[in-house]
């Protein structure tokens, strides 16, 4: 079953994005310098990140957003949300929490984000650069790895295990019995094949995924390919990756290579290393953050 979630320290809702963005801040109070968490999706929110990911709050600040569209952002604006809308929030997010120098940790589609908005710091110098990318099980970096990704999903999703695990289901009795264990349990066998073992889905804090922004969004990155680009981006960074993540690993090693990070392959592990093998994303991802916080007190005019 998902692990309880703490109350955010403080929380509300931006005042300078076009559409109110519901944010909460965890971590060390007494931390010097934030991390500007983004959530997959799209269209998902901050929650299924937690409690997992606060983690990273040991030595930092966390400030974690639910993206237009989703959790608690959603809006009844009928107007397609595209990449350009979450990269232009997150510019104004960046400006009203003055997030400088700037952390960002990107998970899934929110690694794209951060992505997709670092290039366009490279393109537009008013616009805050990442001082570092932490980017864990990074979306796609192109269409064709995007439809490589979505025919991996549907293999798994009908593979025999997880076709096993839905007839158990169905045979259970949950649906009158507890209808809150049911809903659990179909959200589980949902996301199932995200995982290197289906079962450790019921360790993911459930979501749910406005399907119309995800379709948006995706629709409005058209045929795009990121690896070209990624080279222009000049900062620390480092890439986490499960070996069993069902987005095609040379997306990841790509990413990776052009953007000249440190990556980290993760053994039985799909796209959610916080919750199937955390103890070593953890270390990982502690090891970098105390490496570029040395870096950053040496040479504090550090720029990308």
């Amino acid at each position: 079953m998902p692990l309880p979630i703490p109350e955010p320290r403080e929380s509300g809702y931006t005042t300078t994005t076009q559409h109110p963005l519901y944010w909460a801040r965890y971590g060390n109070p007494e931390a010097t310098s934030t991390l500007l968490v983004l959530h997959g999706g799209p269209g998902a929110s901050h929650d299924y990140l937690l409690p997992q990911m606060l983690e990273l709050g040991e030595k930092h600040q966390l400030l974690f957003y639910d993206q237009r569209g989703g959790g608690r952002s959603r809006t009844d604006d009928r107007a397609p949300i595209t990449w350009r809308t979450h990269v232009n929030d997150l510019i104004k997010i960046v400006h009203e929490f003055d997030l400088h120098p700037l952390s960002i940790v990107g998970y899934s589609w929110g690694a794209l984000l951060a992505m997709l908005y670092t290039l366009d710091a490279v393109r537009d110098h008013s616009i805050h650069h990442p001082r570092r990318l932490l980017l864990v099980s990074p979306g796609p970096i192109s269409r064709s790895f995007r439809d490589q990704f979505e025919a991996e999903m549907s293999r798994r999703q009908h593979s025999p295990e997880i076709t096993a695990m839905r007839e158990e289901l169905s045979g259970s009795g949950l649906r009158e019995s507890d209808p809150d264990m049911y809903r659990q349990r179909l959200f589980e066998i949902g996301v199932a094949g995200y995982f290197a073992d289906p079962r450790r889905a019921s360790g993911l804090t459930p979501f749910r995924v406005t399907g119309k922004v995800q379709q948006s969004v995706w629709e409005s990155l058209g045929n795009f390919d990121l690896g070209p680009d990624l080279r222009q981006i000049r900062c620390p960074g480092m890439v986490i990756y499960g070996r069993q993540d069902p987005i095609p690993l040379p997306s990841a090693e790509v990413t990776a290579r052009e953007l000249g990070a440190r990556f980290v392959l993760i053994d039985d592990c799909g796209h959610s290393p916080y919750v199937e093998q955390p103890e070593q994303m953890f270390a990982a991802t502690r090891r970098f953050l105390e490496e570029t916080d040395n870096l950053f007190r040496l040479r504090p005019d550090t720029r990308p």
